[in-house]
């Protein structure tokens, strides 16, 4: 089996269901469509031919921008939104908003064509076939139920976690309980382990994590998504936290790359890659595990993308956290890097993403002009610089930008250029 990459000559329908039940409960809603404003991103996937389905719109300046970094003409590209709806998935978006036709004949009219998702879920399996396109990389029968189900289980935490144990993966010590059991659980763990960490079974990006301890004892409420299963885990003396994105089939797990995440109380802020210092040296096990993890989700049928993200201790010990088997925050940028990388001849690109906001508001346009003004724009021929690999923030703010280098110790130096340049605050 061959994996898709974005350079591949087949098109591609991107499917950005951010919205989608793998992450998070659809009556959450609010939260989903949070999420979804990162769609714009999968503008980086695209080639010649290939079709975006969106739930938030682009601007032109930035379909301009992605498309010219790229060398590819934007006439070749088509980018449909589909409106969100509160509480169902996308499928059923582009079903309620009227675009089900305009599909079909986009995908009509590129033969080949196959639905790359971003996260695998039975309503983007039910559309593909109510399209007629086979789902990447599954071929025309698509993924098996047997397939779909341990993606939905290893989106959970307790999933994961009865499958980190059978395979050996060393973890923190938790349990697993409903929300009307959290208090009681809470204390226990609490008396035996001092501070904890609650998570809700199925989130991501930190979504309703909450750090508890004798001295602050509130338990979270209950609200959308969060009303069901919970993990309590010990928390751990945390000096980074790491992740490996791999790629799974019959054939075997491939190591895509690994790094070090910025977080900021559990939530996901950034990306270093690769791995430098300390949390270089357990890269071998994080591997191991890894590879570990994909050889048992192609047993039960699952072939494409996922992620291990993992906490080395400040003694060095690598702990398991949880796997993401979908296309993650880095999955897509880490394909602009790439590509990018290649037309400048750079075999192996340090590379960090960041996620910071500026004292001033600036359109896209007046953003990238600033760069370029101060040759922080990302240049094949210097083969460095910065990328915004988002859409213009919509609070004007908020901007979130790749930094890509043939040196790791390059990139601290040019973020920070950016941060002044920028003005971002502290």
């Amino acid at each position: 089996m061959t994996q898709q990459t974005p350079d591949d000559h087949s098109p591609a329908l991107v499917y950005a269901n951010f919205v989608s039940d793998l992450a998070l409960g659809l009556e959450a809603s609010e939260v989903l469509d949070g999420w979804a404003e990162q769609a714009p991103r999968k503008m980086w996937l695209l080639g010649p031919g290939d079709v975006l389905l969106t739930p938030v719109p682009l601007s032109a300046a930035f379909q301009r921008y992605a498309a010219q970094s790229l060398d590819v003409h934007p006439e070749q590209l088509a980018v449909v939104v589909v409106p969100p709806c509160p509480g169902a998935s996308m499928a059923d978006a582009v079903r309620g908003a009227g675009l089900t036709d305009e599909v079909r004949k986009l995908v009509h009219e590129r033969p080949g064509i196959s639905l790359l998702p971003t996260a695998l879920d039975s309503s983007c399996v039910g559309f593909a076939r109510e399209v007629g396109v086979p789902v990447t990389p599954y071929g025309l029968n698509g993924p098996t139920p047997q397939a779909l189900r341990i993606v939905s289980s290893l989106n959970t935490k307790s999933g994961f976690r009865d499958v980190a144990s059978a395979l050996g993966m060393r973890m923190p010590e938790g349990v697993v309980c409903h929300h009307r059991d959290l208090r009681a659980l809470v204390e226990r763990m609490v008396r035996k382990h001092g501070p904890v960490v609650l998570k809700p079974d199925r989130s991501a990006g930190g979504h309703g994590m909450t750090f508890l301890s004798a001295s602050q004892p509130q338990l979270p409420d209950a609200g959308p998504g969060l009303d069901g299963m919970w993990v309590i885990e010990e928390r751990l003396d945390v000096a980074h936290s790491v992740s490996i994105q791999l790629s799974t089939g019959p054939q075997g797990s491939t190591v895509a790359y690994s790094g070090e995440m910025r977080t900021r109380e559990g939530s996901f802020i950034g990306y270093e890659a690769p791995l430098r210092g300390l949390a270089a040296t357990a890269a071998d096990e994080l591997v191991r595990w890894g590879v570990k993890l994909g050889d048992h989700l192609a047993h039960h049928g699952y072939a494409g993308p996922f992620s291990l993200d993992a906490v080395i201790t400040h003694d060095g010990t690598l702990f398991a956290n949880e796997s993401n088997v979908r296309r993650t925050a880095t999955t897509t940028p880490h394909a602009m890097v790439t590509r990018l990388a290649r037309t400048a001849g750079l075999v192996h690109p340090a590379w960090l993403l960041g996620r910071r906001r500026s004292a001033k508001t600036y359109t896209f346009a007046q953003a990238v002009r600033l760069l370029e003004h101060n040759e922080l724009a990302w240049c094949r021929e210097r083969r460095d610089g910065v990328v915004f690999y988002m859409d213009a923030p919509l609070d004007g703010h908020t901007w979130r930008y790749a930094v890509i280098s043939g040196s790791a110790g390059r990139l601290a130096a040019l973020e920070q250029r950016l941060a002044e340049t920028m003005a971002f605050e502290a």
